[in-house]
């Protein structure tokens, strides 16, 4: 029986080396590790989908985004545009309001309420200090919604 335990697990390891696994290091899937400083970084970048169509049938907003070279976490101020690799938020503005919130979370921005017709979303990446690094501007219309039985 030990025999065959190890013939099994030999044949299992012989099959993972020769499929690749370890052919990638976790360092070159996963970036640079984010506990050791970087001498210099490339520029930060907004990713911004536009809003997912099912919920948008019923006036709510979801829009997924991604970052590239900084990190989304509520730390501010000057001493936090120190840290590496580096750190920002969100500044997020609906149909050109002269207010605009700021985000923070790193999970989908989601808005209820809209009202049918067109809207646009401003979203801008900011560093720790709220100077603005990247923005996208997502535009998106609302459905009428009928009545049931109409």
């Amino acid at each position: 029986m030990t025999q065959i335990v190890s013939v099994i697990a030999a044949a299992a390891v012989t099959l993972v080396a020769a499929s690749g696994v370890f052919a990638q290091s976790a360092a070159a899937i996963r970036g640079p590790a984010p506990v050791v400083p970087l001498a210099s970084q490339p520029p930060a970048k907004l990713i911004v989908d536009p809003p997912l169509a099912e919920p948008l049938s019923h006036g709510r907003v979801v829009i997924q985004y991604r970052t590239e070279n900084v990190h989304i976490a509520p730390v501010y101020g000057p001493a936090a545009l120190a840290v590496s690799p580096r750190l920002g938020h969100l500044h997020v503005t609906i149909d050109d309001l002269p207010w605009h919130w700021l985000d923070a979370s790193d999970e989908p921005l989601t808005l209820n309420g809209f009202p049918a017709g067109p809207h646009k979303i401003r979203v801008e990446l900011a560093d720790a200090n709220h100077k603005i690094v990247d923005t996208h501007v997502v535009t998106f219309v609302v459905p009428k919604v009928k009545a049931a039985g109409y």
